[in-house]
């Protein structure tokens, strides 16, 4: 109730702050990006989902927007989040599949060409921060640090332990004792704290909840010990590992949620609730048996308990993304926004939300939402997602998509016999690859147009 109080008063005070001063120069809001590592959008209760508690991303659904058709550019991190961050795709920033630790000492990384968002924000006088996972290079001229984040604690690499972790602290690695989510979280109210009269952009990137999902602290794993949860079903699936991989998973994501409503009423107890906009998302989706496969885009078969090989995917739960976005005074509480975004679209769509320009020579690829935010008609939005994932850790892939609202192509180049083609309007589980049916020649043909016109347009050189 208190809660729901103070957002009114937000309200309130936007409203006669812009009735009394509308051709004032609008306030500086701060902005949190939240962003979870390898979290299905099915894992959340706001989406629909009765088994996973996540009381504190669902109040932010509730009081914000949440998103219905939001993607993810590649369903793997590293390149995931090098889109996340600049609005360039994988193929334009040389990452394309996740950075393997062999590549990171070579030097692979996010270029300095690729100008990050709050790179940006710290030109324009924000006070940056991420804390958490970076995976966009290991070597020195890669660090946060010199990508526009002047604050970092962390790790460089693509994971660590859920317990007692090895972070980077003021620039050295320390093994700290505790859960993870809560020391990265501790690190982030002191960031709140110390910069609460300062405009501030806040990255807290957790690594929960990747695999492997436990151990994690006992508050968040013990809502789920007796838990019996709904898992697929199919052949060579076996549900008893099925559901103890889930009561993990579940836990991990609930050591987030607990440390999101740490955050939310640390915002709360500073007044800082009505100037800062609050964004939750994953880098891409998961699965845990859908499909016969286990994890995202490069997941591999589950079968009789047991990892099998490589399954390199677009299916819906790899490339669908949870996408929340609390803002008060702007955003009726309890929105939903259909029309399709791309975390590729983050860039432009958090310049546009602070009003911030962008770099003049600057091309990226992503749209600004932000009028979706205010209400506004967006015209000539967007009625296809694309999207690409070179796999060469463990397998080999070259994948393009283009999805619409009823159809989905998914090309594996270099390959025979792979292509995919989905009915997404009569079979949304991707039952069922219509890509060599004759009656559907027309629509195929159709897409990959439209695919190809997308691919020569990045100069994706893949064909």
């Amino acid at each position: 109730m208190i809660r729901h109080i103070l957002l009114i008063l937000c309200v309130a005070v936007q409203l006669f702050s812009s009735s009394k001063a509308a051709a004032a120069e609008p306030e500086r809001w701060n902005i949190i990006s939240i962003v979870t590592d390898d979290q299905a959008r099915w894992a959340l209760g706001c989406y629909g989902n009765r088994e996973c508690k996540t009381p504190h991303m669902d109040r932010l659904a509730r009081e914000g927007a949440l998103f219905r058709n939001a993607f993810t550019a590649t369903p793997v991190c590293s390149p995931s989040r090098a889109s996340f961050l600049t609005g360039l795709y994988g193929t334009q920033v040389g990452i394309t599949d996740w950075i393997a630790p062999n590549e990171s000492a070579a030097g692979v990384g996010l270029p300095a060409s690729a100008v990050t968002w709050p790179a940006v924000l710290q030109k324009h006088g924000y006070t940056t921060a991420l804390i958490g996972k970076w995976h966009l290079g290991g070597k020195p001229e890669f660090h946060p640090t010199q990508r526009g984040l002047q604050h970092f604690m962390g790790f460089i690499g693509g994971g660590v332990s859920p317990m007692n972790p090895l972070l980077e602290v003021k620039g050295k690695e320390e093994k700290l004792q505790g859960d993870s989510s809560d020391l990265l979280t501790d690190d982030a109210l002191r960031f709140v704290e110390a910069n609460k009269s300062n405009a501030f952009a806040l990255l807290l990137h957790f690594r929960a909840p990747h695999a492997p999902y436990a151990p994690v602290a006992e508050q968040d794993s013990a809502p789920f010990k007796a838990l019996d949860p709904t898992v697929p079903k199919g052949p060579g699936l076996e549900p008893a590992h099925l559901k103890k991989l889930t009561r993990e998973y579940y836990a991990s994501i609930h050591s987030v949620d607990r440390n999101l409503g740490r955050l939310l009423a640390k915002l709360d107890d500073l007044k800082l609730t009505c100037k800062t906009i609050v964004l939750f998302t994953s880098d891409h989706g998961y699965n845990i048996g859908q499909h016969g496969i286990l994890h995202k885009g490069n997941g591999v078969w589950i079968a009789g308990g047991v990892n099998g090989p490589k399954r390199p995917n677009m299916f819906e739960e790899s490339i669908q993304v949870p996408l929340l976005i609390r803002w008060p005074g702007t955003v009726k509480p309890g929105t939903e926004i259909a029309e399709p975004v791309s975390n590729i679209d983050t860039f432009a769509s958090v310049l546009g939300m602070l009003k911030v320009p962008a770099p003049a020579n600057y091309q990226q690829e992503g749209k600004d939402f932000s009028p979706l935010l205010r209400g506004e008609k967006a015209a000539n939005w967007r009625d296809a997602i694309f999207g690409q994932y070179d796999l060469h850790n463990s397998g080999l892939a070259y994948m393009r998509m283009i999805r619409t609202a009823d159809w989905k192509l998914v090309r594996h180049h270099r390959a025979n016999g792979l292509d995919e083609l989905y009915d997404l309007k009569n079979d949304p589980g991707e039952t069922r690859n219509s890509y060599n049916d004759a009656k559907q020649r027309t629509v195929r043909e159709e897409l990959q147009k439209r695919l190809t016109a997308w691919q020569q347009g990045i100069k994706d050189e893949v064909q």
